[in-house]
């Protein structure tokens, strides 16, 4: 811990060109990276980061503020505070935060899929009364599971779910595996829990609730690449319901998305073909949607 910052573990994939800083979404490591990374390196400096309470990395109390301190201390120790960071999920929120506070020394960001629940008016088709139903259960689920330690043979039915995963997604089971295992760990009484802990983690939900993105996409002074996937997630069996839930928000965060970009020429957005995980599922996509947007940012190319 540093004041109030964490020492985040990093991965440096090197490079030697202009410095890209990788962030993972919620519950994930910088692990997913793995596929993506080497893809970047010929063209710029990378790294990847565990965010705080995932991963290799210590836990501490979950908001932006410090989540944002802890990048500062990465940017500041690796020497490269005018890097870019790129996101999925969760860490492409962090990535958009981060360029608002720091437009003078950032030159843009990248947020691959990372547009949480939305409101209710994106969810084309659907009644707002009946979306907000579901989106409490979803909320109610998520908040039920975040942090949870394993049962009995946790880790082995956890691993067993990724093989189906890899299987169903054409994701290689080894990038799947090496996930997990980078986030397991052993709580103070020997049981297994893959983290974040559940106190930090329904921190984390909180703060993700808390943030109205379109309008911080409105207010980026600095170029914004914004990735949308393309296919849905598979369905789970028992909540077929979430899967007419998705569609109708593809609609509208789609929709969206394409009037942000006529409004601001600093917004482009980038269809990748893939579905949430797509990290791990078609890196080399993910890969050229960014590279394509660092390479027409005229301070950065090169």
């Amino acid at each position: 811990m540093i004041g109030d910052r964490i020492a985040l573990a990093v991965e440096d994939h090197g490079g030697d060109g202009r410095p890209l800083l990788l962030l993972h979404g919620a519950g994930r490591t910088l692990a997913d990276w793995a596929a993506v990374a080497p893809l970047l390196v010929p063209h710029h400096r990378v790294l990847a980061v565990d965010l705080r309470g995932h991963g290799l990395s210590p836990s501490g109390t979950w908001d932006f503020p410090h989540v944002l301190g802890d990048i500062e201390a990465v940017l500041e120790e690796h020497k490269v505070p005018g890097a870019l960071l790129v996101g999925h999920s969760l860490g492409g929120m962090i990535a958009v935060l981060h360029a608002l506070e720091h437009p003078e020394v950032t030159p843009g960001a990248v947020n691959l899929d990372g547009y949480g629940w939305g409101r209710l008016d994106q969810y084309v088709g659907l009644q707002p009364a009946y979306v907000e139903e579901r989106l409490a259960e979803v909320r109610q689920l998520a908040a039920t599971v975040s942090g949870e330690p394993l049962p009995a043979e946790g880790l082995k039915a956890v691993l067993a779910q990724q093989r189906a995963m890899s299987e169903q997604l054409g994701i290689p089971y080894e990038l799947l595996e090496a996930g997990v295992l980078r986030s397991m760990r052993e709580r103070p009484d020997g049981r297994l829990e893959l983290g974040p802990d559940r106190l930090h983690a329904l921190e984390m939900l909180d703060a993700i609730d808390s943030l109205d993105l379109f309008a911080l996409f409105h207010q980026v002074p600095v170029p914004l690449l914004l990735g949308r996937a393309l296919r849905p997630v598979p369905s789970i069996p028992g909540m077929e319901w979430l899967d007419e839930l998705m569609a109708a928000y593809a609609k509208g965060l789609a929709r969206d998305l394409a009037q942000l970009a006529d409004e601001r020429p600093e917004v482009t957005v980038a269809e990748i073909d893939g579905t949430h995980a797509m990290l791990l599922e078609n890196p080399r996509a993910v890969a050229d949607a960014v590279l394509g947007f660092t390479s027409a940012i005229p301070a950065f190319a090169g």
